[in-house]
């Protein structure tokens, strides 16, 4: 059976130090570094060190490969819109917003051919030392302030580890025959 002074303990932490009872001492300590001299208000407070906190701000978007349900469904759509035989490379400037990229697919050689929300296709060379293969699973990107993908400025970095440039943007318009 506990004694009574394992109920009571808990109860003697939760009284202040400075509350000890008239006529009891206090522990024998060195001069000037009693608990009750730390917990004076009029003892001086050591300096107080500042130290300069830096919060950084960084958002990293991912653009994923079109799903197989995505792509039965625009060819559902194409089946019943003829088809192009060929598509033809146009300049759109050197900037692709990025809220607009809705998929990316690999293409052939250092080629990345990125799917935009208004049905365009974006076709994104990528510098001479990558391959497109990396980029089989997505990307990922980092967020500028201007929300652009911008060629010769932001790098993309694949699922598997690679980081790449772009070298040029380019929009893919189809061609009818």
């Amino acid at each position: 059976m506990p004694s009574i002074f394992a109920y009571l303990a808990p109860f003697a932490l939760l009284l202040p130090l400075g509350a000890l009872p008239a006529g009891v001492p206090d522990a024998p300590q060195a001069p000037g570094s009693t608990f009750r001299e730390l917990l004076d208000a009029s003892a001086p407070l050591p300096p107080q060190i500042s130290y300069q906190v830096r919060i950084e701000r960084r958002v990293t978007v991912r653009i994923a490969p079109r799903s197989a349900a995505e792509r039965q469904n625009l060819m559902a759509e194409f089946a019943q819109v003829q088809r192009p035989t060929r598509y033809e490379e146009r300049k759109i400037g050197k900037c692709v917003s990025i809220d607009e990229i809705a998929g990316v697919q690999t293409g052939s050689g250092d080629r990345l051919v990125l799917f935009m929300r208004d049905h365009r296709m974006v076709s994104a060379r990528l510098e001479k030392s990558c391959r497109s293969k990396d980029f089989y699973s997505g990307f990922y990107l980092e967020r500028n302030r201007d929300g652009k993908l911008c060629i010769d400025r932001d790098k993309l970095q694949s699922r598997a580890g690679a980081n790449c440039e772009l070298n040029r943007l380019r929009e893919l318009v189809p061609v009818y025959e």
